[in-house]
């Protein structure tokens, strides 16, 4: 409904103080408040009620009027009981943001006109159900009739004579028609992922942009509709429109979504299979069955991520994101783990310029992944173990995008990493759990004095002043070792045991 639409309902008796050019704004809500500055629970075209109770000064009508005004409120509807006046600072903010005033009389309650608004609302939109109906059953049939969203798009454009768009995150199209928006898909991208409230207008672009699900913890596992000109100025059936395309664009990305399906299950399997170290043998054939050739070179990603987003989404986001054909992705201990055909030589810096572009939208957390070196099929168990490690030492680094490639490796950690799981708990056992069992008597810390030792290529000096300890009781504890694993630490294959022990922990 419109402002002028609110005035002329008699019964609330409405007067305009100022923004009387502004009466053909249009209301899709009603809100009533008390806070001072309410704008980060508007979402734009409302009418805001409010009895003034947040005011304690003449400075406070700025704040006010500034963050209704930032949050694209329709109008404000005011009246203070106590005073039994509208404050002139309060006027002139208003006038001063471009914010319609109205003067509620003393004796209408707000809640008769919330009522009133509410119910004007709710006609209007009963009035439109047959055709929103129709359309919705277009849009159903474009996706159920196998055309995909292409079609479904086509057809908005052709109802609307509005060019629309469904893209990724990571800036890349997936439906819509040619060329893509003048503004770019990754200038889109950005604008969606940084934007203080959706739907957003991109200033001097002509375009606006709109999520497609409410429901997921970040926006980097989101799609998200673009569509031609500014949708604070779209008609109410525009709106609907566009609400209804999300919804269809929703639910296609559900159907293509293949973790309820044979293939996801088989995905997630194979990954299972190469995480528990079974034989080439096993694995093999699914590779294929997942449509993967086993002659061709792989590549294998560990990826965690901080903050809110869930391990299920962010194995989608690499299922999307990560450059070359659809990999196979699944998950390891809350990790995901991808299984990538690649034949490229510099796959870590390819994945890392595929996934910057998500870093405005990760929002203080951050995705950490490991890249593993260019393998056959034979040998992904060592490839999945290597981008496993990688990714411990990116969640170690700085950034909202942290990415370790394979030849950021040391060497020992290739070779332990071919090395099956059984062998390397005996090793590390029989090594260092007679130290973790005297640590555990007599709290001497033996096995934090070893790492330190040998961090500091056997020099008792300045192992001595980072632990904070005399030399000589670095020199006991280092006996103490010696004796109880029976192994000699002046010797270097010794030391280098218990480096790959430590590691191994």
């Amino acid at each position: 409904m419109k402002l002028r639409t609110l005035l002329a309902m008699a019964d609330l008796r409405l007067e305009t103080i100022t923004g009387e050019d502004e009466l053909d704004r249009t209301i899709r809500w009603v809100v009533t408040t008390d806070l001072l500055d309410p704008g980060r629970y508007l979402r734009g075209r409302e009418l805001v009620l409010t009895g003034l109770v947040w005011r304690s000064g003449p400075a406070d009508s700025e704040v006010f009027a500034r963050a209704l005004a930032g949050a694209g409120v329709s109008a404000l509807a005011a009246w203070d009981l106590a005073a039994g006046a509208v404050p002139d600072d309060l006027v002139e903010a208003c006038r001063r943001h471009r914010l319609p005033l109205f003067k509620v009389p003393p004796d209408v309650a707000f809640a008769t006109v919330t009522e009133h608004v509410v119910r004007h609302l709710s006609t209007a939109r009963a009035a439109d159900l047959s055709a929103v109906l129709d359309r919705h059953r277009r849009l159903v049939a474009g996706v159920t009739e196998g055309a995909g969203l292409d079609a479904v798009l086509e057809l908005v454009g052709r109802d609307l004579g509005m060019r629309c768009w469904v893209l990724t995150p990571a800036g890349r199209v997936v439906a819509g028609p040619h060329p893509p928006p003048a503004r770019g898909p990754a200038a889109l991208a950005r604008a969606f992922l940084t934007a203080p409230r959706l739907p957003h207008h991109l200033a001097g672009a002509g375009v606006s942009v709109l999520p497609v699900a409410e429901d997921t913890a970040s926006r980097v596992a989101d799609w998200f509709i673009a569509c031609e000109g500014d949708w604070a100025d779209w008609p109410a059936e525009r709106r609907a429109l566009t609400g209804e395309l999300a919804a269809i664009v929703a639910l296609e990305r559900a159907r293509l979504d293949d973790r309820l399906s044979v293939e996801g299950r088989l995905a997630r399997e194979l990954v299972r299979l190469i995480g528990s170290g079974a034989p080439p043998g096993e694995i093999i054939p699914r590779l294929e069955l997942t449509g993967l050739d086993p002659g061709a070179p792989f590549t294998a990603v560990a990826a965690t991520a901080s903050g809110p987003l869930r391990p299920g989404e962010l194995r989608t986001v690499l299922a999307e994101a990560l450059p070359g054909p659809r990999p196979v992705v699944g998950l390891l201990d809350e990790e995901a783990v991808a299984i990538l055909p690649t034949g490229g030589d510099d796959v870590a810096g390819e994945i890392r310029r595929a996934l910057s572009p998500l870093a405005p939208g990760l929002d203080g957390s951050a995705l950490a992944l490991g890249v593993s070196d260019v393998v056959a099929a034979g040998e992904l168990r060592g490839a999945v173990e290597e981008a496993r490690y990688a990714r411990r030492l990116a969640a170690g680094r700085d950034g909202p995008v942290r990415v370790v490639g394979h030849d950021e490796l040391a060497t020992h950690v290739l070779l332990l990493a071919s090395v099956p799981d059984d062998i390397r708990h005996m090793f590390k056992v029989r090594l260092l759990d007679p130290l973790r069992g005297y640590d555990e008597v007599h709290r001497i810390d033996l096995i934090r004095t070893l790492e330190t030792f040998l961090q500091h290529s056997g020099s008792w000096t300045r192992c001595a002043e980072q632990l904070h300890l005399h030399v000589n009781s670095v020199r006991y504890r280092i006996q103490r070792v010696e004796e109880l694993t029976g192994r000699d630490l002046s010797r270097l294959e010794d030391r280098v045991d218990f480096f790959l022990a430590l590691r191994l922990g």
